[in-house]
C-alpha cells in the first residue's frame, strides 16, 4: 500500500501549465528522487503534496486521506514536513531556538517550551548540529543551515519528509556527509522520503526509485538502472537532447 498517492495532479499558473497530470505512488519506508531540469516542476510538486500551493486538479491521498487543497499548517499536521530551496531559517534566533518552534508547531502540538527543547535537542544529535544549538542560525555556514533546514522540518514529526535540493551548493565532502544523514534519517525515524536533487551521482546512490520530470510532464519512473538507460530520460537530460 501507498504511504503517498498523487494522481493527475495539475497547477497552472494563467496560461502557464508549470505541472502537466503528474501521477505517482509512494511506497512506506522508501526513499523516492525527483529529477529534471530547472523548470520542470519539481518544486511545484512538492507544494502541492505539502499544502504550500493548491492543484489545478488531480487529487493527493496522503495515508488513505485527500490532502490536497488543505492549507499546509494541517498537511504538517498529518505528518508532511518539506525543506526549501532557498533556506530562510530565523536568522537572529539560536540553532536550538529554531529547532523547538518548528516541534511546537507540528504533528506532536506541542505548547510547553521544556518538552519542545527536548525533541528539539534529540534532532539536533541526529542532524550534527548539537554543538551549534546556541549559536545565532544566522552564523552558519551553507551546510550548516541546511542541516538546520532538515532539522526544523524534522522536528514537527513527520511521517513522510520532502527534502528540496538540501545538497545544493555544497562540496563533495559535504554531499557525501549529507547522503549519509539522510540515510541515517530514514532509519533512526523510519520515514518516508521524496528528495528533489540535482547531483546526479546523490540521486543514483541515495534512492529506491526515481520520478522524472520533464516540462511539467512525468517521463520516466523506475530505479536509478533503469532511469539511467531510459531513452526519453538520456534524450532529454543525459544525452544532450532538446
Amino acid at each position: 500500500m501507498s504511504l503517498l498517492s498523487v494522481e493527475a495532479a495539475t497547477k497552472r499558473f494563467g496560461g502557464l501549465t508549470a505541472l502537466d497530470a503528474v501521477s505517482l505512488e509512494v511506497a512506506p519506508g522508501s526513499i523516492t528522487g525527483v529529477m529534471g531540469a530547472n523548470g520542470a516542476g519539481k518544486t511545484t510538486l512538492f507544494s502541492l503534496i505539502a499544502g504550500t500551493d493548491r492543484p489545478s486538479g488531480g487529487r493527493i491521498t496522503f495515508d488513505g486521506r485527500r490532502v490536497d487543497g488543505l492549507p499546509a499548517d494541517r498537511v504538517c499536521r498529518l505528518g508532511i514536513a518539506r525543506t526549501f530551496q532557498i533556506v530562510r531559517p530565523f536568522a537572529g534566533m539560536t540553532v536550538l531556538d529554531n529547532v523547538a518552534v518548528a516541534a511546537m508547531y507540528g504533528r506532536r502540538r506541542i505548547r510547553a517550551r521544556g518538552p519542545a527543547e527536548v525533541i528539539a535537542w534529540e534532532v539536533l544529535e541526529a542532524t550534527g548540529l548539537a554543538d551549534r544549538a546556541h549559536q545565532a542560525a544566522g552564523s552558519l555556514t551553507l551546510a550548516g543551515r541546511k542541516r538546520l533546514e532538515v532539522a526544523r522540518a524534522l522536528a514537527t514529526g513527520p511521517r513522510l519528509l520532502l527534502l528540496d535540493e538540501v545538497m545544493a551548493g555544497l562540496t563533495a565532502t559535504e554531499v557525501a556527509e549529507a547522503l549519509a544523514m539522510i540515510e541515517d534519517l530514514r532509519r533512526r525515524y523510519d520515514l518516508t522520503i521524496l528528495v528533489i536533487e540535482h547531483v546526479m551521482r546523490a540521486l543514483m546512490r541515495l534512492c529506491d526509485r526515481i520520478v522524472v520530470l520533464h516540462h511539467g510532464r512525468l517521463i520516466a519512473i523506475g530505479t536509478p538502472a533503469e532511469i539511467a538507460t531510459h531513452p526519453e530520460v538520456v534524450d532529454a537530460y543525459l544525452g544532450g537532447g532538446s
